[in-house]
Parts: C-alpha cells; sequence; structure tokens
C-alpha cells in the first residue's frame, strides 16, 4: 500500500509563492500518473497538475503559466511548486497516483 505524505501548505499573500510536496513511501511512479489535486470553498476536488511516467504533464487552465510540477525519482518526491498565487487558489492540496491520496494540505491565499 502506497503511502503518500503532503507537506509546505501555509498561509500566503496574495501573489506569492508556495512549494508543497509530497513524500511517497514507494517509487514514485509506482503507477503512471503522479500529481495534484485540489479542493477549493464550494467546488469538487479538481485537477492541479500531473505529471506521467512518459514525461506528459497536464496542467489545469485556471494555474497554467503559474504552477509546475516536478519529480524526484531518487527520492520518491513530487513537488508543486506554486508562484503568483491568488485568493481563489486557497484550498486542499492533495497529492495523488489516482489510486491512493494523501491526507491533504491546506494553502490559504490572503488578498
Amino acid at each position: 500500500q502506497v503511502q503518500l505524505v503532503e507537506s509546505g501548505g501555509g498561509l500566503v499573500q496574495a501573489g506569492g509563492s508556495l512549494r508543497l510536496s509530497c513524500a511517497a513511501s514507494g517509487p514514485i511512479f509506482s503507477g503512471n500518473v503522479i500529481g495534484w489535486y485540489r479542493q477549493t470553498p464550494g467546488k469538487q476536488r479538481e485537477v492541479v497538475v500531473v505529471t506521467y511516467k512518459n514525461g506528459m504533464i497536464v496542467t489545469a487552465n485556471s494555474v497554467e503559466g503559474r504552477f509546475g510540477i516536478s519529480v524526484d525519482q531518487a527520492k520518491n518526491e513530487v513537488y508543486l511548486n506554486m508562484t503568483k498565487l491568488k485568493p481563489e487558489d486557497t484550498g486542499v492540496y492533495y497529492c495523488t497516483d489516482t489510486s491512493h491520496w494523501g491526507q491533504g494540505t491546506q494553502v490559504t491565499v490572503s488578498s
């Protein structure tokens, strides 16, 4: 059973940056995909950015140009690099390989 543990959330002002980390208990690409989803207030959980084992990256339109994903396979970690944060980015961010989910980390962006 793969375990995913997120860290790095917090409170940041609009326009600021945060970096979320996700540590996996096994190979980061135990499946075909790894990445980040989020649940913002009043909305369903949605994809933020995910990366596939073949290198393809899928990024939500709402974060295109502001958020990026990176993977360190040696450390079994995946990162979400968030810049130019907006209040509407506030929510709980989850690391997932779509079969397993982390517990989530809260990101709050103040205006």
